[in-house]
């Protein structure tokens, strides 16, 4: 699926090891933004990553920066579960989603614009469990 990977493919590595240290400790509280926690579907490991989100209706929808190849898309669609930590409160998330959607119309407008930049066209939809 290397052609559902978005130009910031290269940067997930530098994201992950160095600004998700930093961004950690107040994604959880910030509008927009929140800690996704699941489990690794082969180490078993509980991992804990700082995401952008947003509402739609009762779900929940995350864009997809660095396209649907990441390890923690595979990871929550594989279990069918998360748990979500935003604006301070937990929300148990299940039946994960992937969706294709090409006008991006499932997101608010300036992430339109940033998905277009990037070459995203994939988010993940959960619902609270």
């Amino acid at each position: 699926m290397t052609d559902e990977r978005t130009r910031l493919w290269g940067f997930r590595r530098v994201a992950t090891r160095y600004l998700n240290p930093i961004t950690r400790p107040f994604a959880g509280w910030l509008p927009g933004f929140a800690i996704l926690t699941h489990v690794g579907r082969t180490t078993g490991r509980t991992y804990r990553t700082p995401i952008n989100v947003f509402r739609r209706g009762d779900d929940y929808v995350f864009f997809l920066t660095y396209g649907p190849e990441v390890q923690w898309v595979k990871n929550v669609v594989s279990s069918g579960r998360a748990t979500l930590h935003t604006r301070g409160r937990d929300v148990n998330l299940v039946d994960p989603l992937l969706i294709e959607d090409r006008e991006r119309l499932l997101a608010p407008a300036i992430v339109r614009l940033v998905g277009r930049a990037i070459g995203a066209t994939h988010f993940v939809r959960m619902r609270a469990a």
